[in-house]
Protein backbone atom coordinates (compact mmCIF):
# COMPACT_ATOMS: atom_id res chain seq x y z
CA UNK A 1 0.00 0.00 0.00
CA UNK A 2 1.44 3.49 -1.02
CA UNK A 3 0.73 6.58 1.42
CA UNK A 4 0.51 9.86 1.03
CA UNK A 5 2.85 11.77 2.50
CA UNK A 6 1.94 15.38 1.53
CA UNK A 7 -1.73 17.19 1.11
CA UNK A 8 -2.75 18.30 -1.76
CA UNK A 9 -2.45 21.63 -0.82
CA UNK A 10 1.62 20.87 -0.04
CA UNK A 11 1.53 19.75 -3.16
CA UNK A 12 0.55 22.20 -5.10
CA UNK A 13 2.75 24.98 -3.31
CA UNK A 14 5.83 22.89 -3.76
CA UNK A 15 4.66 22.65 -7.48
CA UNK A 16 4.25 26.48 -7.57
CA UNK A 17 7.57 27.00 -6.08
CA UNK A 18 9.02 24.70 -8.48
CA UNK A 19 7.41 27.36 -11.44
CA UNK A 20 8.49 30.11 -9.97
CA UNK A 21 11.97 28.86 -9.55
CA UNK A 22 12.24 28.11 -13.17
CA UNK A 23 11.32 30.93 -14.37
CA UNK A 24 14.04 32.84 -12.36
CA UNK A 25 16.48 30.42 -14.05
CA UNK A 26 15.63 31.88 -16.97
CA UNK A 27 15.90 35.22 -15.55
CA UNK A 28 12.56 36.27 -16.44
CA UNK A 29 10.25 38.71 -14.94
CA UNK A 30 6.72 37.60 -14.53
CA UNK A 31 5.59 40.41 -17.47
CA UNK A 32 7.41 37.69 -19.70
CA UNK A 33 6.16 34.58 -18.61
CA UNK A 34 3.13 36.07 -19.13
CA UNK A 35 3.93 37.87 -22.76
CA UNK A 36 5.20 34.25 -23.84
CA UNK A 37 2.38 31.73 -22.50
CA UNK A 38 -1.00 34.20 -22.51
CA UNK A 39 -1.52 33.62 -19.08
CA UNK A 40 -2.28 37.24 -17.18
CA UNK A 41 0.30 38.64 -14.59
CA UNK A 42 -2.68 38.53 -12.32
CA UNK A 43 -2.60 34.79 -12.80
CA UNK A 44 0.96 34.44 -11.89
CA UNK A 45 0.86 36.19 -9.23
CA UNK A 46 -1.88 33.94 -7.75
CA UNK A 47 -0.20 30.82 -8.38
CA UNK A 48 3.35 31.93 -7.04
CA UNK A 49 2.20 33.62 -3.75
CA UNK A 50 -1.10 31.19 -2.84
CA UNK A 51 -0.37 27.83 -5.20
CA UNK A 52 -4.11 28.41 -7.49
CA UNK A 53 -4.05 28.07 -10.86
CA UNK A 54 -6.58 26.85 -13.62
CA UNK A 55 -5.28 23.14 -15.57
CA UNK A 56 -5.26 25.52 -18.33
CA UNK A 57 -3.03 28.00 -17.06
CA UNK A 58 -0.81 25.43 -15.67
CA UNK A 59 -0.52 23.80 -18.87
CA UNK A 60 0.33 27.10 -20.84
CA UNK A 61 3.13 28.02 -17.80
CA UNK A 62 4.12 24.15 -18.20
CA UNK A 63 4.90 24.70 -21.97
CA UNK A 64 6.38 27.95 -21.55
CA UNK A 65 9.15 27.24 -19.64
CA UNK A 66 9.58 23.45 -21.78
CA UNK A 67 8.12 21.36 -19.35
CA UNK A 68 4.81 20.04 -20.80
CA UNK A 69 6.64 16.58 -21.24
CA UNK A 70 5.96 15.73 -18.15
CA UNK A 71 2.46 15.87 -18.03
CA UNK A 72 2.87 12.42 -20.05
CA UNK A 73 3.97 10.91 -16.83
CA UNK A 74 0.69 12.10 -14.75
CA UNK A 75 -2.20 9.40 -14.02
CA UNK A 76 -0.42 6.48 -15.90
CA UNK A 77 -1.81 2.74 -15.23
CA UNK A 78 0.29 1.31 -12.07
CA UNK A 79 3.18 -0.49 -12.99
CA UNK A 80 3.13 -4.38 -12.89
CA UNK A 81 4.85 -5.38 -9.79
CA UNK A 82 4.37 -9.11 -10.16
CA UNK A 83 4.34 -12.52 -12.53
CA UNK A 84 0.87 -12.96 -11.59
CA UNK A 85 -0.22 -9.11 -12.38
CA UNK A 86 0.88 -10.59 -16.24
CA UNK A 87 -1.20 -13.20 -15.98
CA UNK A 88 -4.34 -11.55 -14.96
CA UNK A 89 -6.45 -10.88 -17.77
CA UNK A 90 -6.15 -6.73 -19.34
CA UNK A 91 -9.04 -5.13 -17.47
CA UNK A 92 -11.90 -3.53 -19.89
CA UNK A 93 -11.75 -0.27 -19.56
CA UNK A 94 -14.64 1.15 -17.75
CA UNK A 95 -16.47 4.39 -19.12
CA UNK A 96 -18.32 5.01 -15.82
CA UNK A 97 -18.22 3.90 -12.42
CA UNK A 98 -20.81 1.71 -10.38
CA UNK A 99 -21.13 3.14 -6.83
Amino acid sequence: MKYNLKTPKEAAVLLSERAKELRLSKNWKRSTLSKRSGVSISSLCRFEQTAQISLDNLLKIMSTLGRIDEIDMLLLPPAIQSIDDLDSKEPKKRKRGTI
